[in-house]
């Protein structure tokens, strides 16, 4: 098993960084990406439906309430996204025995537990939202902790990627140990996006998706007694008084439905949590730093004066800003179009689990791929091939069974540039910090790895912002579950993906650092310092 894991790897058993660090690296992401992924793809349907600001005529400030989110969404990632340099800078500036990057799995692993269970706060009734008596209290509450809870995730998340390049120098290694890192990753999303759905759609099927003819049935017959003095008392007819019932009943199981949700999205925050934890001091506990400067920590105006020499990471960044909807069907949208459009939320899971094929086998493949063709060409023509696809999905349509047996193929392939996306940008910026060194004499791990934890940010921003921005377009309403117009959620999730797949392999045309010149960079560096 050694001898497998050091090819996996590509590491030298005994010299540098071993395989034993690497799966503890890899563990933290795992669970790193427990609690990226109840936030990223469940926070703003806890507000949308389960507090019910996604409900017709819920407003917060004379604005529609699924708009005050989704405002709310991008706002906050915008914001939290600029201070990454911020982070980028004190890790750069970090000095302790453990190393710059290590100490913070530490530190933050349980201040980053306690803020994604506050984000679920359950203390709020989902009528008291809906009726208006505490709709501005509950979305500032929420809205506050969401944001101070960005900021402390990129305290713990610079560092943990800025710890890759601080294992080891060696392109290839990294490369490998980051393809790795990056599949538990994506494991741990895909058991949240997989389960956390299906446990709230079969929680809570009871109150939704009701048929009014049989309702109506129902009510009759079981309110018969009822109906017949309002027959004879008010002079309305069977009927009418049926519906009367019916909507009296569905008011309440609507209500039902919210409060059931928020107490589940709160359990959930909580198990995961508890799971994720351990995995932070894990990775901490078993991984070494080889590679940090031990010169005087530079300040932040410094940094950001390192981060615009580093022209070919800031190649990096633009591509990473254009492609911020190249995933949008894996966020909040993909959730709405399964439980809105399709009436069956557990099939969001099948949605983000037919990516994974596609993603695990371009996974394998990035090493092969990245000596054959470089990363820059791999990247550019995975990106430029799910655009096609996107575009191809979007002309076949969704509303007869053989055109969403396509799109489901579609989504196998969409798995090829997310799963290469995920491995190769990490491993670039990590290229980019060599290029730094070469270049200026610096490394600057923590304000170049800033720049990574920026981009996914930005893309979870652009994703929740037309996730629920497609939701108030489509004409959605949480509480009762009507659609005014199915149609636009289907084209704003994938018009938005296809202009961002294309759109974001356009600034990589211009990207210049091949493995060829990334190893004689090093090599360079390496004999400046033997002088």
């Amino acid at each position: 098993m050694n001898n497998f894991l050091h090819k996996l790897f590509g590491t030298t058993p005994g010299t540098g960084v071993q395989p034993k660090e690497a799966i503890a690296y890899s563990v933290a992401g795992f669970g790193q990406n427990f609690i990226c992924t109840i936030i990223g793809s469940y926070i703003t349907v806890f507000m949308t439906d389960a507090l019910l600001f996604g409900a017709d005529g819920v407003m917060v400030g004379g604005v529609s309430g699924a708009v005050a989110v989704a405002v709310l969404m991008l706002a906050a990632r915008v914001f939290d996204a600029f201070n990454d340099p911020i982070m980028g800078s004190v890790v750069d500036k970090t000095r302790t025995k453990w190393g710059k990057c290590r100490p913070y799995l530490k530190w933050m692993a349980i201040p980053i537990g306690i803020m994604t269970i506050l984000c679920f706060l359950p203390v709020f009734s989902a009528e008291s939202i809906y009726d208006g008596s505490k709709t501005v209290i509950a979305f500032t509450t929420i809205g506050a902790i969401y944001i101070l809870w960005s900021v402390i995730y990129t305290i713990a998340d610079v560092p943990y990627w800025g710890l890759s390049t601080c294992l080891t120098n060696n392109t290839e290694v990294r490369g490998n140990i980051l393809t790795v890192a990056r599949m538990f990753c994506t494991v741990g999303a895909g058991i949240v996006t997989i389960f956390v759905p299906m446990i709230t759609g079969e929680l809570t099927k009871q109150y939704k998706y009701a048929d009014t003819a049989e309702d109506l049935a129902l009510i009759a017959a079981d309110k018969a007694e009822a109906i017949a003095n309002m027959v004879a008392n008010q002079g309305i007819d069977a009927d009418a008084a049926a519906r009367t019932f019916l909507g009296t009943v569905k008011q309440g199981m609507e209500i039902a439905n919210a409060e059931t949700l928020k107490w589940i999205y709160f359990v959930c925050a909580v198990v995961l949590v508890v799971a994720a934890i351990p995995m932070f001091f894990y990775g901490f506990k078993h991984t070494k730093e080889r590679f940090t400067s031990d010169e005087e920590a530079p300040s932040l105006g410094h940094n950001l004066k390192l981060l615009f020499k580093n022209k070919e990471l800031l190649l990096i960044v633009l591509s990473g800003i254009l492609g911020g909807a190249r995933m949008v069907y894996s966020y909040t949208g993909g959730l709405y179009f399964a439980k809105y459009i399709l009436q069956n939320e557990g099939l969001y899971g099948i949605i983000t689990l037919l990516v994974v094929p596609g993603g695990l086998v371009a996974s394998i493949l990035v090493p092969w791929m990245s000596k054959k063709f470089t990363k820059k060409w791999s990247y550019i023509a995975v990106h430029l091939f799910g655009g096609v696809v996107m575009a191809v999905m979007y002309f076949v349509g969704y509303d007869a069974p053989w055109k969403i047996a396509i799109c489901a193929i579609g989504l196998v392939l969409l798995g090829i540039p997310q799963g290469v996306n995920n491995i190769i940008t990490y491993a670039m910026i990590g290229d980019t910090v060599d290029y730094l060194e070469w270049k200026t004499g610096e490394r600057g791990e923590g304000i170049c790895f800033a720049m990574q934890t920026l981009i996914n940010k930005i893309g979870m921003a652009v994703g929740a912002f037309i996730g629920v921005m497609s939701m108030a377009i489509a004409g959605i309403n949480a509480r009762t579950y009507e659609v005014q117009n199915p149609d636009a959620l289907w084209n704003v999730l994938i018009i938005s993906g296809v202009v961002s797949m294309f759109a974001c392999a356009v600034p990589m045309f211009f990207y210049t650092i091949t493995e060829k010149r990334q190893r004689e960079m090093v090599a360079e560096i390496a004999a400046r310092k033997n002088k």
